[in-house]
């Protein structure tokens, strides 16, 4: 076995464990056989800290096969190849199964949608969604080997969105888009950063049922760039002060299309986050 191959099947592997996955999954073998360097600004790669980059020393695959967040390169400061783990819990909360339709936006140069594609197989298909015409460009490139996987580039916050079994979004929205709901099928799940002015937040995932019913939960604090066409200034400082009462943790449901009743979490127009 080559050192590379070595380093992800380590990384895969502990990437996984972090995210409660159980060993020999589907998510793992994903990791290990997606090539990270190939995603990424070439050496010396940038690794973002809380105080700011710092480069690697060297061109070894050792530095970028570990839990961190990874500058995507090019004209884009603050735009990275997210954290494995985040990920990893994310996209297994999601659920997906072969022959699944999956919703990427914000997609950067295709890491995880590659992950997503692998995941659901020729029998399913994956649209990802990239607002940065060199990013999507990239991603073009990188996803060319799946002939279920289409990137778009433009905006995943305007219409047309495909009917799908799940959407996943990698940018910070201030609310859950009526595009986004409508497009998910009976038992679709839409996970997404419900984000503030400062990019901070928590991954909400909603449900839908039937009867127009919606199950809705937050999974864990996020810190997300913002995603543009998705984000309403006013709206901004009502969830920044909901998310500061730190009872995020009950919300439950999320309603459509009725006015708010006294356990609403959060209300936008045309919704509103229900608490137990």
């Amino acid at each position: 076995m080559d050192r590379p191959t070595e380093l992800r099947q380590f990384f895969a592997h502990m990437v996984t464990a972090n995210a409660g996955i159980p060993p020999g999954s589907a998510i793992e073998a994903a990791f290990a056989s997606t090539p990270r360097e190939q995603f990424v600004a070439p050496p010396p790669w940038r690794v973002f800290t809380p105080r700011g980059y710092y480069e690697t020393i060297s061109a070894d695959p050792a530095y970028i096969y570990q839990d961190t967040v990874l500058a995507l390169g090019g004209d884009h400061p603050g735009l990275n190849n997210g954290q494995p783990t985040l990920h990893a819990y994310c996209i297994h909360t999601l659920g997906l199964k072969p022959g699944d339709r999956v919703v990427h936006i914000g997609a950067g140069t295709g890491y995880y949608t590659t992950l997503l594609a692998k995941l659901v197989g020729e029998a399913g298909h994956v649209t990802a969604f990239e607002i940065e015409p060199d990013l999507a460009a990239r991603a073009k490139e990188n996803l060319a080997i799946f002939p279920h996987a289409a990137i778009e580039s433009r905006s995943g916050a305007i219409s047309p969105i495909p009917a799908c079994n799940a959407i996943y979004i990698n940018a910070g929205a201030t609310e859950p888009l009526s595009i986004w709901l409508d497009a998910l099928e009976i038992e679709g799940r839409l996970l997404f950063p419900l984000t503030g002015p400062d990019g901070n937040g928590a991954m909400l995932l909603i449900t839908r049922k039937e009867d127009g019913v919606y199950t809705a939960r937050f999974l864990m604090p996020v810190a997300f760039v913002p995603c543009m066409g998705a984000r309403d200034k006013a709206l901004e400082k009502q969830l920044s002060k909901a998310l500061r009462n730190r009872d995020w943790q009950n919300v439950r449901f999320l309603h459509r299309n009725s006015e708010p009743a006294a356990n609403c979490w959060l209300a936008g127009n045309g919704w509103w986050l229900a608490t137990q």
